[in-house]
């Protein structure tokens, strides 16, 4: 019973979120502190010297920043709230739970936790301009939009890299018990995931302004930008002798805290293309681990 609850804990977390989406709804609020937590939870396995920059790093890096804002400009003239699902499908941070994917995959742990934290710094610098630049805090100039989006995003990503790496010789204790719990930023991303679908959907019940195209179109692209990202990750990295890694770094995106910025700072319908990579990404996961252990059976 609990290996099928762990295995199904993600679609779980997800239909009853969609089911009781009136009552978790109102939970909206705790999703930027859930997301605050993980990431405190995956900095502290981190030390000093596993932060590596790898070239390979520096591709992902560049494809991500520029394809998320090129897409949008693409896009835009044929729907503004699809670019955005475009934008925010690209430019998302590596999922918290990437590392332990790719370690399931066989794949170089510390690239990607290294990766994880790059993506992150990079996001939180980017992000505030994308978002000032699709018409997000309008009514503002554009450096006072940008900086009023800074001031928001910027702390949530940043913060808990400056509390986690000092976390080793000020509280010792509290961070070995931290990482003793190795499902605990997996737990708490079901809990966010539960949350950020039942308002989700909430918000598409209560919306009724929405085009059937554009949700359409929003679903439709998560599927493509999903499958591209972990298609050009895999050939960056075989390139460099690791595609699993690059596949996962760039293709396994942090949805949870792009649903929510979509949520807060862009039209809120846009939350529709993360949702969706959700689904996406699972399911390339799900059947790279499903050959993984045929191989292993077979040899």
């Amino acid at each position: 019973m609990l290996r099928f609850l762990k295995d199904w804990a993600l679609p779980l977390a997800m239909a009853t979120g969609a089911l009781t989406n009136e009552w978790v709804s109102r939970l909206a609020f705790l999703t930027p502190y859930l997301i605050f937590v993980m990431l405190i939870v995956t900095f502290c396995k981190i030390s000093l010297k596993e932060i590596r920059f790898h070239r390979a790093h520096v591709w992902l890096l560049v494809i991500q920043l520029a394809c998320s804002i090129g897409l949008y400009y693409a896009l835009l003239p044929f729907d503004s709230v699809v670019a955005q699902g475009a934008l925010l499908c690209v430019l998302a941070p590596t999922a918290t739970a990437a590392a332990v994917i790719t370690g399931m995959l066989g794949g170089n742990v510390g690239f990607l936790t290294a990766y994880v934290l790059f993506c992150n710094v990079a996001v939180a610098v980017a992000a505030p301009v994308y978002f000032s630049l699709t018409g997000a805090g309008s009514g503002m100039g554009f450096l006072e939009s940008v900086w009023y989006i800074c001031q928001k995003v910027f702390p949530l990503l940043i913060l808990p890299l400056f509390i986690a790496l000092p976390m080793r010789k000020v509280a010792p204790r509290l961070q070995r018990l931290i990482v003793s719990i190795p499902k605990l930023a997996f737990y708490l991303w079901v809990i966010a995931l539960l949350i950020v679908t039942g308002n989700t959907v909430n918000f598409m019940f209560h919306h009724q302004s929405a085009e059937f195209s554009t949700e359409w179109g929003l679903i439709g692209v998560s599927l493509v930008l999903c499958c591209m990202q972990f298609l050009v990750g895999r050939k960056i990295g075989r390139y460099y002798g690791d595609p699993i890694s690059s596949g996962q770094g760039l293709g396994q995106k942090n949805t949870i805290l792009a649903i929510w910025m979509a949520q807060t700072y862009l039209h809120p319908l846009t939350g529709l293309a993360p949702a969706g990579y959700i689904i996406w990404q699972n399911i390339i996961n799900s059947y790279q681990l499903w050959r993984k252990n045929r191989k292993k059976r077979m040899e």
